[in-house]
């Protein structure tokens, strides 16, 4: 058996564990002060908001991808009478403090703020910070530290530094009294904390297995193994989830169609493992008018199937060596926070023993199938004794229906108390290159240090929208996802355009133009190939010049490469190896170039003046 990976040595992991940070962290953190003594009483309050701001922070899970988990309480300090909450949608849309703030109005003065993680402005503007301020919040109650390096502890201090009391579980707030809420914090967090921890998403075994440990019968068969309950929890792990990963047996065998049906908007990417590529021409997994899918597979394999499966909309991504942790990397390149396995025993093996698989769940059915061939929910560990056997920790066991669920963790949560090194330390682009060389700032997820120059980012733009008419839109993908069918005359092409606008986020405007374009081909502008670039240079163009804070933040790079480091958008984005175009990225070094030079024009006037 392949070991399981050392963790880092200077990471401490635990669940609920209150011990102060270590010494080697305490430069990290502010000036000494005294730990906060609270009466029971004052705790529970503090506890309950907690909790409550832990839940609110759960409640976008199945309707928009997997994101940092914010969640805000806003109560009097006296009453602890709840006056405004809020929770964060999706990336790009209103933090959860300004929605709480907003809520609560005046009644937010003197008040105190219950926040589950610190948080995190990756967007210049600090609305976050600014809200609870302007507000006249006189406490705050922090669950946990941002975990990403660059966001870490900085609105914390910023909060400090406007006079406000700033109180933070663990550090500030140390009695055994907080480990409830301390756990909901991790727990509702715990994707963002494995994918800082260890630089790949959060993983989740799911399987279900009869009381003699089958999956299926020795023929194949395994519909069904668990009850229609246990099955519908499975749809909200699948909503929960960035992706889904299954390997080519289950393709073959099941011919699965691993769409969420859980009723939110969000649908995870499926993704198929196959080294061979032994795969068949016809299944619903090729069929992406639901889901997107990708194939992992070797590089080489059946080339002329692969240009089959692309013709229909499927992703080939080839790998030297296909193995569960390169594909997980790839799915951390591409931001990912979570993904479900929902393969057999013969890629769970391998996955477990590559340390990739965080989580399990297990649910078990009041059936016996017995079978000396029947296959089981993990295959060869290479384990010979019991010793071996590797033990969950923080086990929950549900009752579903008929059915039991186990679930645990093979990797406790982890505990960033020590500070997790940057991604500018782990160089993403190309390992040699020389320090001396041209500097290249990438940019993708808008909670990236650069997150602000994403299309994503929650900054509306007022351009004109059709008869010389202005629109508000609420984001630059709102914007560019709708004009694929602006001008046309069409009603159903208006219709269109204003459901793409009032999108609840830019990832579902995005989702919602992508999709739309595929049903109405005949309905997308006619030049909207020769166009498209034209029209995200417009609503750059317009963000930058309506938000100062942006404009500085893009001057800031001036001499840097910009690059817009998606892995799979080739046209936009730079790639995985580099092939991409990176046209986000020449865009917005275009407009930096025009946005400096007006700012010399005048200087350069003065100059020659003189």
């Amino acid at each position: 058996m392949r070991s399981m990976p050392h963790l880092h040595l200077h990471l401490r992991l635990r669940l609920s564990s209150l011990s102060p940070p270590p010494t080697s962290l305490r430069s990290n953190l502010p000036s000494p002060r005294l730990t906060i003594t609270c009466s029971a009483t004052s705790a529970s309050h503090d506890v309950s908001l907690l909790l409550r701001a832990a839940d609110l922070a759960d409640r976008s899970a199945g309707l928009s991808s997997p994101h940092p988990n914010f969640g805000c309480v806003i109560a009097r300090k006296d009453s602890h009478e709840v006056v405004g909450e809020g929770f964060l949608y999706a990336q790009g849309t209103k933090c959860a403090e300004l929605q709480a703030v907003e809520a609560a109005g005046e009644l937010a003065t003197g008040g105190v703020a219950y926040l589950n993680l610190e948080p995190g402005d990756c967007y210049g503007d600090h609305t976050a910070v600014s809200a609870l301020v302007q507000a006249g919040i006189s406490r705050v109650v922090v669950g946990l530290r941002h975990p990403l390096h660059h966001l870490r502890g900085k609105a914390i201090q910023s909060l400090r530094s406007e006079g406000i009391q700033v109180h933070v579980l663990g550090e500030d707030l140390k009695s055994r009294l907080y480990e409830e809420a301390l756990k909901s914090c991790l727990t509702v967090n715990a994707p963002l904390l494995y994918r800082a921890a260890f630089r790949v998403p959060f993983s989740v075994l799911k399987y279900a297995m009869t009381l003699d440990g089958k999956i299926a019968a020795s023929s194949g068969h395994a519909s069904w193994v668990s009850s229609k309950l246990s099955r519908g929890r499975v749809f909200e792990l699948r909503g929960r989830s960035d992706a889904i990963v299954v390997g080519g047996n289950t393709v073959r065998r099941d011919d699965p169609q691993l769409t969420a049906r859980h009723g939110g908007s969000h649908v995870p990417v499926r993704i198929v493992m196959s080294q061979t590529f032994d795969l068949p021409e016809e299944a619903k997994l090729w069929n992406i008018l639901e889901a997107y899918t990708i194939v992992a597979t070797q590089r080489g394999a059946r080339k002329d199937l692969q240009k089959k499966l692309a013709a229909k909309g499927v992703e080939v991504v080839e790998f030297d060596i296909l193995n569960p942790r390169d594909v997980m990397a790839y799915c951390y390149d591409r931001g990912y926070l979570s993904v479900l396995w929902e393969c057999g025993g013969g890629l769970a093996a391998p996955a477990i023993s590559a340390g990739v698989i965080h989580k399990v769940y297990a649910f078990v059915a009041p059936k016996i199938i017995g079978g000396v061939n029947a296959p089981s929910p993990v295959g060869e560990l290479g384990m010979v004794q019991m010793s071996q056997a590797l033990n969950l920790v923080d086990v929950s066991f549900e009752q579903i229906g008929p059915d039991m669920l186990i679930s645990g963790y093979l990797q406790p949560i982890p505990d960033l108390s020590p500070t997790i090194p940057s991604a500018d330390e782990i160089p993403s682009i190309d390992p040699a290159l020389s320090p001396y060389e041209t500097n290249i700032i990438s940019f993708y997820k808008t909670w990236d240090p650069f997150g602000a120059f994403s299309n994503f980012s929650p900054h509306p733009i007022e351009m004109p929208y059709e008869n010389g008419k202005h629109a508000v839109w609420p984001s630059v993908e709102h914007y560019y996802q709708a004009h694929k069918f602006v001008g046309v005359d069409s009603p159903i092409a208006r219709d269109l355009v204003e459901k793409i606008m009032t999108a609840n986020s830019p990832e579902e405007a995005a989702r919602m133009g992508r999709r739309l374009q595929r049903e109405h081909p005949k309905l997308v502008c006619t030049d909207w190939e020769n166009t498209k670039i034209d029209v995200m240079y417009r609503a750059l163009k317009c963000k930058f010049l309506t938000y100062p804070h942006l404009n500085a933040m893009l001057r800031s790079t001036a001499g840097s490469v910009l690059v817009e480091a998606s892995p799979h958008d080739l046209f936009w984005g730079g790639g995985r190896e580099g092939e991409g175009l990176n046209y986000l990225g020449r865009l917005l070094m275009q407009l930096r170039s025009e946005i400096l030079e007006q700012e010399a024009s005048p200087k350069l006037a003065l100059t020659q003046s003189t």
